[in-house]
């Protein structure tokens, strides 16, 4: 589809995801052991046969490249040109983006090259599937110069999203960014209910409109951008009803990765035709031995000798000794780190260990005896390379925690 191109927003630097920011920007955040969150939308945009990809990017940027690059090589996607953008030098210095729509503006040069009519704005760290070329029809069929993907929404979610107001014709008459006061929530929650319309981040802009809104003042799409747009009409609401998650918090990272281990999970990965893409890999399949596993995703690489594994994501190459439980917990993984050197493993976890409700990163070695349970039920805690937060415990990259290690 030549006439309609994806830009996404990949620049975040993702601090309310921290400690998992520490060392790589959000949409590089792995997920269910192997997949990285810039993947659902490349994945999106080319099951959908959009041939143009463009990623703008400004935070660890060499790592997110490396992995876009070695996961879409043109050998495996000749039809398909992604092109990575980084902020540009301006007289020896990088001047970085003031927000969504400042990255748009900063690079609309290289976008309008692309000669297409319609540009399709995208996040960088959402989970869902979604045939974009439905939206794009809906927008073609209601002539809109701005069309926003929209669900129904919670008021906890509300404060972080923006709302919508609509009317029998799916038409945006208001919109706000998102509200923390009551009167906002009551001018903007359904009747009779406490739920709202959500823009879940996706737009559809025709190119000539989008190249008016920016010649204009506001660097962000949802403060700025997108209210003078409603302002000025022609904006209409594409209402989605399957699963879609914001990946805001650690706490909307730990549940939307646990979900994944339900077998009517949102990724459908049997589905060939609506694949989600990652690297291919020539690691070994994972052995486990004389282990109770339940309810749990094994990633290639895997060593699990464990005495149980129950509600967890095992990432690539990681191994778990003898005796060891581990429940409600997210093992990241990773193909190319090792905790040890000699040893093939991203994570390794020693005997006797209890972990749960907890995230380990990659690259990380957890002794013999190490008990992470969070017996005080802290909601929040910082120490050298371990972490809470929304009461779940963070083990970052490159922590080696000692035998008999306990919190």
């Amino acid at each position: 589809m030549n006439q309609v191109i994806s830009v996404i927003l990949a620049g975040g630097e993702g601090t309310r995801l921290f400690p998992l920011t520490k060392c790589r920007c959000k949409p590089d955040v792995r997920f269910a052991g192997r997949y990285h969150l810039i993947d659902v939308p490349i994945s999106n945009s080319i099951n959908s046969k959009i041939m143009n990809i463009f990623v703008l990017s400004q935070h660890f940027t060499s790592s997110l490249h490396q992995h876009i690059l070695a996961t879409y090589p043109p050998t495996h996607f000749p039809s398909h040109n992604i092109v990575l953008l980084t902020p540009q030098d301006v007289a020896g210095k990088k001047i970085l983006y003031k927000g969504t729509a400042d990255a748009v503006r900063q690079n609309i040069d290289r976008i309008n090259q692309s000669g297409a009519e319609y540009i399709l704005i995208l996040a960088g760290d959402q989970l869902y599937h979604m045939n974009y070329n439905e939206m794009i029809d809906f927008a073609k069929k209601e002539d809109a110069d701005l069309v926003i993907a929209a669900l129904p929404i919670e008021e906890k979610d509300a404060k972080r999203m923006g709302v919508l107001k609509i009317d029998s014709n799916y038409r945006i008459i208001d919109f706000y960014e998102k509200p923390q006061d009551r009167k906002t929530f009551d001018a903007f929650a359904f009747p009779r209910s406490r739920k709202y319309l959500g823009s879940m981040g996706i737009y559809v802009f025709k190119k000539d409109a989008l190249m008016a809104l920016l010649k204009e003042e506001g660097d962000d799409f949802g403060r700025h951008t997108i209210p003078k747009q409603v302002q000025k009409g022609k904006t209409s609401a594409f209402i989605y009803d399957g699963y879609w998650e914001d990946i805001g918090t650690i706490g909307s990272y730990y549940q939307a990765n646990l979900a994944l281990t339900d077998p009517e999970n949102w990724m459908r990965a049997y589905d060939e035709t609506n694949q989600l893409y990652t690297p291919h890999t020539n690691i070994s399949t994972p052995v486990i031995k004389h282990s109770v596993i339940v309810n749990s995703m094994i990633n290639q690489g895997a060593l699990i000798e464990a005495l149980e594994v129950t509600h967890s994501i095992i990432g690539m190459k990681t191994w778990i000794q003898d005796n060891s439980i581990i429940h409600d917990t997210i093992i990241i993984g990773d193909p190319h780190h090792r905790a040890v050197p000699g040893l093939p493993y991203s994570v390794i976890i020693g005997k006797e260990c209890t972990i749960q409700k907890a995230i380990i990163d990659s690259n990380v070695c957890i002794g013999n005896n190490v008990q992470l349970v969070n017996e005080n039920q802290l909601q929040k805690f910082d120490s050298d390379g371990v972490f809470i937060r929304d009461g779940i415990i963070i083990v970052t990259s490159g922590a080696r925690l000692p035998d008999g290690y306990v919190l």
